[in-house]
């Protein structure tokens, strides 16, 4: 993550899940809303397919960067260089070494984002002067709504929790010095919250980055043999990925569930993401 430094190990208790949900059966479906093809990024590796819903809404810079890279092939059969068990997977760098990047310029830090009333945000829990939920996949804490009445934009202050499953940009000691690497989490750590770029979080394959292999560096690592933007898939190979809408009844079953077993200790990390995926 930081570059040629090494990380922490973490072995974290908090875990998420992403159900796959049967498009079968008789029971009407909830409303469900599906996630633009042009912000699926589908990872094929050695150990399977990832896909993962990018947020521009959250880190536009970066996201963009990525769907660059992506259209360009750079991305194809770069290794996870770097993957420590219970936290992380890092891939990205054309050298393979933690210390690469791209031929475009480092990216300006987008640890934090503007949230308008307009953005669609699942409420999971609302401590004193703050709220946590999910927009889209990933979860956030951001200030309530209230403060959008004396900002000069309207807008709350909003930034990316590092749950299971949430990719962020990887940089080294200067903020402002990502490139082209990024990590998958395997597990939550939450000191990376604000300190690095979200741009996105694993929606199918959660269980692919838990099973790369691990090192650091890795021996005979495992990597992407491509990486494709969904819509640049073939029609026939497209896959479409929906999320429940947030205003769906299903999110407070799902926030109940992970409050009753977890208790004291819920944390937004706890929440099942449900993903439909159809053609």
């Amino acid at each position: 993550m930081m570059r040629g430094k090494p990380m922490v190990r973490a072995r974290l208790g908090l875990a998420v899940g992403f159900s796959i949900l049967s498009l079968g059966g008789a029971q009407a479906a909830p409303a469900w809303q599906p996630i633009a093809a042009e912000n699926l990024l589908v990872i094929d590796s050695t150990k399977g397919r990832i896909i993962v819903e990018l947020r521009p809404d959250m880190a536009p810079a970066h996201v963009a960067r990525v769907q660059t890279l992506t259209r360009e092939g750079f991305y194809d059969g770069l290794h996870f260089h770097r993957v420590i068990d219970g936290f992380m997977a890092q891939t990205g760098d054309p050298t393979n070494q933690d210390d690469g990047r791209s031929a475009y310029p480092d990216l300006k830090a987008e640890f934090t984002f503007r949230r308008s009333v307009d953005q669609p945000l699942v409420v999971a829990a609302q401590p004193t002067g703050a709220v946590l939920g999910l927009m889209g996949s990933v979860p956030v804490q951001t200030q309530p709504n209230r403060v959008m009445a004396w900002t000069g934009d309207h807008k709350a202050s909003a930034w990316g929790l590092y749950c299971p499953g949430v990719v962020g940009a990887g940089r080294n000691d200067k903020e402002n010095s990502a490139n082209s690497e990024f990590f998958l989490m395997r597990q939550a750590y939450p000191a990376l919250d604000k300190r690095y770029t979200v741009w996105g979080r694993v929606v199918v394959g959660l269980s692919v980055v838990r099973a790369l292999k691990t090192g650091e560096p890795v021996q005979d690592p495992d990597r992407m043999e491509t990486v494709r933007l969904m819509a640049d898939l073939p029609k026939a190979q497209q896959r479409r990925i929906s999320l429940p809408t947030p205003s769906s009844p299903i999110w407070t079953r799902l926030i109940s569930k992970a409050r009753l077993a977890k208790g004291a200790d819920f944390s937004v990390c706890d929440i099942e993401v449900p993903v439909r995926v159809s053609r």
